[in-house]
């Protein structure tokens, strides 16, 4: 895997000006220049990220820049956070738990076992829930400024071999999120971290037997579909929690009029995910030709969910913060029960 790893990063570095295709900046000699860096690869950022920060950059013009750097490219995903508390990259588009944020809110960033059903879930828990106003307190103690929390797609499995019963998971080295991982392994799954742009090789020569990452438009959009064989349709999210995220003095120095263009260009991003996901998710099931669906009874899957309320309480005893968000998530999902046909259905 090393080898590997080394021959991918000079192929990343051999072709720099054409595979990673930067988000074009529009002036010469910025005001203010920022660095951000994405969770994402080049191929995925062209949709999660870079229509909106060259809209960004087009706007400000001389006043303020960002350039966009893709997953891994200046620091690890795993070392995002830190890279950006300490000044060496100005903003960050991650979940929580894939940047190592050492926060009360890291457990339910990312994939947090079937605290939503769909993507509107998300914005409705931010805004209308109080899930925004926690975010911000909890970066503000460690001097990051949380901007704001999006859906992405729902977590599926892609996998080398078909899903069609919960035994089929024991054994399953399978690339995940930390959170989402811990809960897996209660079925057997072997969570196993490696870096994003190793995931591709590591299918093909048998290091991984499959992903729980992303829906399937990502699986798509970057490549993963060619490399596994089945879908499986069951999943252990609706959505994706994922912010955008800045070194807090370097945003405290921004006037305020560049503060809302921030604001307003980044919710674009949020807006364009919650359509293209959505839209994609069930276009590929439908006319997608890489990927065989599977699926778990019901009967089955149930037990899965049932087991990830209790995971649930299992966190809310780790601490007080957690413990509230947790019934957060309990009275949104109660609400949604209660409000019935289209919220939810039994």
């Amino acid at each position: 895997m090393n080898s590997r790893r080394k021959f991918l990063t000079s192929a990343v570095a051999l072709t720099a000006g054409t595979m990673l295709a930067p988000a074009k900046t529009f002036a010469a000699s910025p005001k203010i220049k920022w660095r951000m860096q994405t969770y994402a690869g080049p191929a995925l950022a062209e949709h999660v990220i870079k229509p909106a920060i060259e809209a960004f950059n087009r706007i400000a013009g001389e006043e303020m820049q960002i350039e966009l750097y893709f997953a891994d490219q200046l620091v690890p995903t795993g070392e995002l956070f830190r890279a950006m508390q300490k000044g060496i990259i100005d903003a960050v588009q991650s979940d929580d738990d894939s940047m190592a944020s050492p926060t009360e809110v890291t457990t339910f960033g990312g994939y947090f076992p079937f605290g939503s059903r769909y993507s509107l879930d998300v914005p409705v828990l931010f805004n209308q829930y109080g899930l925004d106003k926690i975010w911000k307190e909890e970066y503000a103690k460690v001097g990051v400024k949380h901007i704001s929390a999006g859906a992405w797609d729902p977590c599926h499995f892609a996998t080398k071999k078909p899903l069609t019963s919960l035994k089929d998971l024991k054994g399953l080295r399978v690339f995940t999120f930390p959170t989402a991982g811990r809960f897996l392994a209660k079925f057997g799954v072997v969570p196993v971290s490696i870096p994003w742009e190793d995931v591709e090789v590591a299918l093909q020569t048998g290091e991984l037997d499959g992903i729980a990452w992303s829906g399937i438009t990502e699986d798509y959009t970057v490549g993963w579909s060619k490399v596994t064989d089945y879908f499986l349709t069951n999943n252990i999210s609706g959505a994706w929690i994922g912010s955008f995220f800045a070194n807090m003095d370097r945003y405290n120095a921004l006037p305020d009029h560049l503060k809302e263009l921030l604001g307003l260009c980044l919710d674009t991003s949020h807006y364009y995910r919650q359509w293209w996901y959505w839209g994609g998710e069930a276009k590929l099931r439908v006319e997608g030709s890489d990927m065989k669906l599977t699926s778990i009874p019901d009967e089955e899957w149930a037990t899965v969910e049932a087991e990830a309320h209790v995971f649930w309480d299992e966190i809310a005893k780790e601490s007080p913060t957690k413990a509230k968000i947790v019934e957060i998530f309990k009275k949104y999902n109660d609400d949604m029960e209660k409000a019935g046909r289209p919220y939810r259905y039994s």
